[in-house]
């Protein structure tokens, strides 16, 4: 392939990946056509886009930004991943597509997030966070927690009171306190 050729990938490549900082790189090698067909189609259904793409033509095309770290150390063709709600979906999907039988060769090389260069064993460790809708529900409760403790404290008397009014006022005799 020349030279000339290669930019021109090189630069379709860069133009694909602009305003993208976090992505994973994958090996999609062994997984047969029909299957690639299915993945490629459940990945677009959740928004996540899949590029493959020989290593050298992605080091050009990514030098300079934050994706740039993901390739070090990485030879051969890959897969570059990225999309979804959010980072850590991204990771969840991935690692539960790579459990079905279908597509067991489709694994995680590495990646990128916030700058920091990902080994296959941390994007594992990524998709057991909570996702971005996990991780609001987790800052809500604890948001909330104290006024919810406050107001069962601020209400257990009046309620204690009420119980033992309604129990005199039937003729029988209140519990003690």
């Amino acid at each position: 392939m020349s030279k000339q050729i290669k930019n021109l990938i090189a630069e379709e490549v860069k133009k694909r990946l602009q305003g993208v900082n976090d992505a994973l790189l994958v090996n999609i090698i062994g997984v047969d056509s029909a299957n690639t067909f299915n993945l490629r189609r459940e990945l677009r259904s959740k928004n996540i886009s899949l590029l493959v793409v020989k290593n050298s033509l992605a080091k050009r095309a990514t030098e300079g930004t934050p994706l740039a770290r993901a390739f070090d150390d990485t030879e051969g063709s890959l897969a570059i991943v990225w999309g979804a709600e959010d980072f850590v979906s991204l990771t969840k999907e991935l690692v539960a597509l790579h459990k079905k039988p279908e597509y067991e060769n489709f694994t995680a090389k590495g990646g990128v997030m916030e700058g920091e260069r990902l080994t296959p064993e941390k994007v594992t460790d990524i998709s057991k966070w909570p996702n971005r809708a996990g991780q609001i529900s987790i800052l809500l409760g604890q948001i909330l927690a104290p006024g919810s403790k406050l107001l069962s404290q601020i209400g257990a008397p009046g309620g204690k009171l009420l119980s033992q009014i309604k129990t005199k006022s039937e003729g029988e005799e209140a519990p003690a306190a």
